[in-house]
Parts: C-alpha cells; structure tokens; sequence
C-alpha cells in the first residue's frame, strides 16, 4: 500500500502533524499507524492535563518557542469543538529566600517568551488561592488551564478522519525496509515516513540512521488523586523547580473537572512500558535502561543520583503527601485516598554526555522526519510544534 506519508505514532505529536500536514496538502494520501487499539494509549493519555505557560524554558529552546502560541491554539481549539476546558490559572511558590531568586528568574524567563505571567506578594497569593503557602512572594500565571487530553486526541482522530486520514490501530513497527515501514498488518509504502513513536522514538529513528547518540530513559509518574472534595484548592499549586533538570517536583493539580491530585513523580523505570511491577517487561530494554541508569548513578550525571534517592521515596504514601502538602495552609492527608493511571515519561538521554536532554529534538533527512524527545510541554506545544516540523523537515527536503 503506497502513500505520502506514514506517520508512526497516534500520539498528540503524531495526530497534529497528520493535521498540519492535511492542512499543507489538502490532497495528499496520508496513514497514521500505532501498535495499540486507539489513540492515546500512553504519554498522551497519561498526561497531567495541564497546559503550560511558557516560564519555564530557555529563550533559545523550541519549547520556549512553541508553549505560548501552543496553549492559546489548544484552548481555541477545545472551545470551537466544546471540549472541557478549565481555566484555573496556576501558583508558583517559594519556601525559602533562595528560591525567591529563582522566581525571579522563571519571571525573567516568561518575560522572554511572551508570558502572561508576573509576581505578587503572599498577600495577593493567598486572595487568588487561600489554601496556598508562600514565602514573600508567588509567579502568577493566570493563563495556565487544565484540558482533557484523550478527549483532544480523540476528537483531532476524528477531524483526520473526516478529511480521508486513514488509522491502522494494532499495527506494530518492525522495520523499515527502501521507504516502507514494516509492520505485523503488512508493509506501507510512503515517500515520507514521520517517526512519533514516543518511547520507542530513538529506536525507530536508529533504523533509519538516526538518532544515534540518544537511549531514551523512562521516568515513571504517578499522581495521588484528592478525593475528600474539589474545594481545598482552587488553583494550581507548583514548587519552584529545580531548572538542572527537566521535572517540576510534586505539585497541586486542578483537573479539567475540578478534582485535585498532588504529583508526579520522575521514578526512574527499568524498562519502557514499566507502569505496573511487569507489563510489558521486554529483557533486552532493561538491561540497556538499567546499563544506562547505572552510569548515571555512578557519575551523578543531570544530578541523577541525588534524584534516584529522592524520587524513589515517593513510593512511599505519606512522604509523597508531605511533599504536597509543603504548598499549602491546610490539607487532610487522609484525602489522598488513590493513585490514578501512571504514566511513563519518554526522557531522551545523550550517551556521550550522559545528560538528560532538555528540550524537543528532530532529526532527519529527504525521506525521514523522527521527533525525538517529545516530553512535557509537548501537548501544550503540539500544534505550533507539528506546523514547524512540517514545514522546516517534513516538506522542504
């Protein structure tokens, strides 16, 4: 079967660039592949739901880039197609006079990147949030909204398919072979092939001769669900992060239906699709994952050491809870009464360098596009995100 292009990948990232892609060459023949039965089986659907604002990213990085246009395109598109949205706006906190200093940063940062974003005292903090806990001073993002994301994937797979996007659900990557892709459903030919396949992104890419110096390291998270009322917090309610990595420490969620969870964590997993003590256990990834998280633990590199030590205690109940309860006046610990569904973070790793890799990464050449790393805020950023990448390395090679 021969088309255009073959997408790998019915992720957020795969789906919006099938959407930028239609909407560049309206006649074009275009196949969207993934080995489970529907969109959104994993980092797509087990995201917080959050749509970022912007402040956290260097000017220089494509999430600095992409975050700000791409949160205000995902809320016009939620309303033009009545999907929830919840506009709770979000609190960044400090706990100490060090962290002042790095509040102003990240509103130097937002400044930089065209962030509606500006700090206020304790005072106004606690007018917008009475339940938050701040030392002096807060970053206010009245911008930051909570969105559905299986609902969002859902609906763009249905506007894909009304414009003759064809989906090939159950339908495993194994290969490629002279511009078709290999599959378990037979072979498809494409005069370009669009790598998203998430986790499996950086092997996808390797048998393309791409991607050569990257392992992606899994990270597990996990959210503790409030289920004593939706009324303790208002608003989103973040740490100030540690900005030498890429996680944003345990925070308050406000979701798109107004329930409330502390997380996630950045537990490292032994293998890709590592969400429960053996699914999906494949051998061989976890002596490659374990081989590269040994090293990182021995040189510390991206300070992995010290977050393997602390990350791991988050398995434990109430030190989790005590870490969310950090940002705020008052909160019943009895409350935390449920995990939701874990999610795996799909971190890419240099293995020159051992560092773990900051922002969005996309390889390739006239005949292949493979979009690495696309982690957080890469739902905010979709639709900005997929429009570059199909204009800068889809279709002008």
């Amino acid at each position: 079967m021969k088309f255009d292009f073959v997408i790998i990948g019915a992720g957020i990232v795969g789906l919006s660039v099938a959407r930028s892609l239609r909407a560049a060459q309206p006649d074009s023949k275009i196949l969207i592949l993934d080995k489970e039965l529907e969109t959104a089986y994993h980092a797509s659907g087990r995201n917080s739901g959050v749509l970022h604002a912007g402040f956290y990213y260097t000017a220089d990085s494509m999430k600095a880039r992409f975050t700000v246009a791409g949160s205000r395109a995902m809320k016009q598109y939620c309303q033009e197609k009545n999907l929830p949205l919840n506009a709770c706006g979000k609190l960044v906190v400090a706990q100490n006079e060090e962290e002042l200093a790095q509040l102003d940063e990240l509103e130097r940062r937002g400044r930089r990147n065209g962030s509606n974003i500006r700090l206020i005292d304790a005072a106004e903090a606690k007018s917008l949030e009475p339940n938050v806990k701040t030392h002096k001073r807060a970053l206010y993002s009245p911008d930051t909204a909570s969105i559905d994301p299986v609902a969002v994937c859902h609906a763009i797979k249905d506007d894909l398919k009304r414009t003759s996007v064809e989906f090939k659900f159950d339908t495993r990557y194994l290969g490629q072979k002279k511009g078709a892709v290999l599959t378990n459903q037979g072979n498809f030919e494409a005069r370009h092939i669009v790598n998203c396949a998430g986790l499996y992104a950086d092997q996808v890419a390797q048998d393309f001769g791409f991607g050569n110096n990257y392992v992606m390291i899994p990270f597990k998270g996990l959210y503790l669900k409030y289920t004593k009322n939706k009324t303790d917090v208002r608003m989103n309610i973040y740490p100030v992060p540690n900005l030498k990595n890429p996680f944003l420490g345990v925070h308050f969620t406000k979701t798109v239906d107004g329930s409330i969870k502390i997380g996630p964590t950045a537990i490292p997993a032994f293998w890709r699709e590592n969400y429960t003590a053996s699914s999906n256990f494949i051998a061989r990834e976890m002596l490659e994952v374990v081989f590269y998280e040994l090293r990182m633990l021995l040189s510390n590199a991206s300070g992995f050491r010290n977050l393997a030590v602390e990350e791991i205690q988050k398995y434990n109940k109430k030190y989790f809870v005590e870490l969310g309860k950090a940002l705020v006046r008052d909160i019943d610990s009895n409350g935390f009464t449920e995990y939701t569904k874990p999610g795996i973070r799909a971190q890419l790793m240099d293995k020159r360098t051992l560092q773990l890799i900051q922002d969005f990464v996309v390889e390739g050449d006239t005949r292949s596009t493979h979009v690495l790393n696309a982690v957080s805020p890469a739902f905010t950023c979709a639709f900005p995100f997929a429009e570059f990448v199909v204009r800068e390395h889809i279709l002008t090679k």
